[in-house]
């Protein structure tokens, strides 16, 4: 079990969903919460919620000026859990140029850029702890998620990669991959979603895998198995089961 109790994080994509459900968790835990996200009266909604103590930073991800600012203005942390994301459903046939940019610029470039401030100071003190949150939808490719499915696959790499780099240091990185949670990202799909999950349910999940020593977790466990176990499926297979109809 890690101990929480005074530790600093910066949670970003904190103003509902996920977020602010895992704010509440690790409040609770005795975290000290710094809660980013675009919009501050969101973010004070929630952090009016919290038990414990916890500070509201505004930041827009899609931008280095202000992740750059933000990260100055928060100071020294103990780790940092990159949560934000932005979805809307549509593959190549229908491709919507100015979302499906949108999607990779937050959901993957923006962690970038959140890291770029964050992993030097944890690698100089030879401390921190670094949780991204991918998806399930990040092991192969899926019909009619053009950009929300590239920009998981990529966040995933990227945390393999950090892995790979830092797993014999003092900082710990870790990732999770959930499926379907019920948010207003996911009130877009006009599909039945198996196995959905409440936000309070999937932060729940989210902490136990922070407070193990474990680097990749991929939940609800029985979905999951469908998503990893499509990695072994030949390409000829798996697009005839998978592909758009």
């Amino acid at each position: 079990m890690r101990e929480w109790q005074g530790k600093r994080y910066w949670l970003v994509g904190a103003s509902d969903g996920l977020g602010a459900a895992l704010a509440q968790v690790m409040s609770r835990a005795g975290a000290e919460v710094i809660l980013s996200a675009r919009s501050r009266d969101k973010l004070r909604a929630v952090a009016a919620t919290l038990p414990g103590k916890s500070h509201v930073q505004t930041v827009d991800i899609a931008d280095h000026d202000s992740v750059r600012d933000a990260a100055k203005a928060i100071g020294q942390i103990d780790g940092v859990v990159l949560l934000a994301g932005v979805y809307w459903p549509f593959g190549a046939d229908q491709w919507n140029a100015e979302q499906a940019v949108a999607m990779a610029d937050i959901n993957f470039t923006g962690f970038m850029r959140v890291l770029g401030q964050v992993v030097p100071q944890f690698v100089e003190r030879d401390a921190g702890h670094i949780v991204v949150t991918s998806s399930l939808t990040g092991f192969r490719g899926l019909p009619g998620s053009i950009g929300y499915t590239a920009s998981k696959a990529a966040t995933m790499s990227l945390a393999e990669c950090m892995y790979a780099d830092l797993r014999k240091t003092g900082v710990t990185v870790q990732v999770a991959n959930p499926g379907f949670i019920r948010t207003q990202l996911t009130d877009k799909n006009d599909f039945k979603m198996p196995f959905i999950m409440e936000p309070e349910q999937a932060a729940h999940e989210m902490f136990d895998h922070m407070n193990s020593d474990g680097f990749k977790k991929s939940f609800p466990g029985l979905f999951s198995l469908l998503f990893r176990g499509s990695q072994f499926l030949p390409d000829w297979l798996y697009y005839r089961i998978f592909g758009a109809r």
